[in-house]
């Protein structure tokens, strides 16, 4: 890899100074990428084992989301939501009979938003069935996240995200991850909603163990709880499904959020509601400016489109377990991993304890030699590539990480 340019080390120093200092940017600008490959403005190549976080499902430049947003681009990109364009009903349309659950949507621009609509759609849904505020709670997990506004900040039970935020909203209640004796003691009629991901995603790729969500959906009929899947990382087939709840093909939530694959790239997010509080929301009671744009609802009819493909999901899960024969494999040699663990191409290696807090280390000695991995907290090394990535793709990055490794254990 070369050095930084003239021009990186200025356009990085321009960004310092004129950013809010809230990211750790690597030292590199990027400029172009095709499938799972990207270019920095140095002419650098990468392999992208991290898909923008799960957003580039179909990977770089792919050329049908290409020729849809340019066509769109050519038409209207924006009427606000007082009227009704094409692609946004569509969208709506495909969402709906490929959930198997869904009757209404709503669109908005980000997993957070999402998660906002939805924590207000159980409130909403409690309120109108005469509960008092005392019986108003939320139920979400440790290791969880949810969002970065201050109600779903609030949802995400890691203190760390909480600090110097205070006062939070009042309402949520937190449970062990996967604790169904833990789950059971802390419902009650006070529970207006259940929450989680079914794999989460910041709290270390940690899958709900086979059951739990069957158990939830059981607690929250019980207490006429809503059921909130959280599938903003782990949905849209990163999980070889195109819904990871589809892995218990029994459970129905009552509401599930998604936003990054669902774009594959362009910003956008979804709340979908069952009909048991699909018409919760009436007129006035939420919205938003930019949600459910032309643009964005074409992109993601074009993405949807792509995904909703079998031979797509077994190519995922194929990968996937290739993935993590090829990872079992690195450890074998560097005894670097306690656990490797997920599902399809959604893959968390959580270091073992001779490196704990390592996770950024290895991060940044892989981008330097120019592979792209990602963590989920400081202990956990987490592989995202694009859903169609390719053998070739896949076994350059693996080749490419074995000797990031072996440079990083040598200094």
């Amino acid at each position: 890899m070369k050095n930084p340019s003239k021009r990186t080390l200025q356009l990085i120093t321009k960004a310092k100074k004129y950013y809010l200092p809230i990211y750790k940017q690597r030292e590199a600008i990027f400029d172009h990428g095709k499938g799972a490959r990207i270019w920095d403005i140095d002419g650098n190549d990468y392999i992208d084992f991290g898909s923008g976080i799960a957003v580039n499902g179909l990977g770089h430049s792919d050329p049908d989301l290409v020729k849809t947003l340019t066509a769109q681009t050519k038409k209207l990109w924006h009427t606000s939501n007082v009227f009704y364009t094409e692609p946004p009903i569509l969208l709506a349309e495909t969402l709906v009979k490929l959930s198997g659950f869904a009757k209404h949507v709503f669109f908005c621009n980000s997993g957070a938003e999402a998660n906002e609509a939805a924590i207000k759609l159980a409130r909403k849904y409690a309120a109108d069935s005469g509960r008092p505020l005392e019986r108003r709670e939320i139920i979400t997990f440790t290791g969880s996240f949810h969002g970065r506004t201050l109600t779903t900040v609030t949802a995400t039970a890691q203190p760390k995200y909480h600090a110097g935020f205070e006062p939070l909203p009042p309402g949520f209640v937190y449970c062990p991850f996967n604790d169904e004796q833990a789950l059971e003691k802390l419902v009650s009629d006070k529970t207006c909603a259940i929450m989680l991901e079914p794999i989460q995603g910041e709290g270390g790729i940690t899958p709900a163990k086979p059951g739990f969500l069957n158990h939830i959906r059981k607690l929250c009929d019980k207490y006429d709880a809503l059921m909130i899947l959280d599938e903003i990382q782990c949905g849209m087939g990163r999980t070889g499904k195109l819904f990871a709840f589809h892995h218990e093909p029994d459970v129905k939530p009552d509401i599930v959020t998604l936003a990054k694959g669902l774009g594959g790239g362009f910003p956008i997010g979804a709340m979908l509601a069952a009909e048991k509080c699909a018409d919760t929301l009436q007129f006035g009671s939420h919205g938003t400016t930019f949600g459910g744009n032309p643009m964005a609802t074409a992109v993601a009819g074009a993405v949807l489109k792509k995904l909703n493909s079998k031979t797509l999901m077994r190519a995922v899960e194929q990968r996937g377990k290739e993935m993590r024969q090829a990872l079992e494999q690195i450890n074998g040699k560097f005894s670097l991993f306690k656990e490797i663990r997920g599902k399809g191409l959604m893959i968390g290696a959580e270091l073992n304890q001779s490196f704990q807090g390592k996770a950024a280390e290895i991060t940044e000695a892989a981008r330097k030699g120019s592979l792209l991995i990602l963590q989920a907290g400081p202990d956990v090394l987490r592989i995202m590539p694009p859903l169609t990535v390719t053998a070739t793709e896949m076994k350059e990055g693996i080749k490419r990480l074995n000797k990031a490794l072996a440079t990083y254990l040598e200094t």
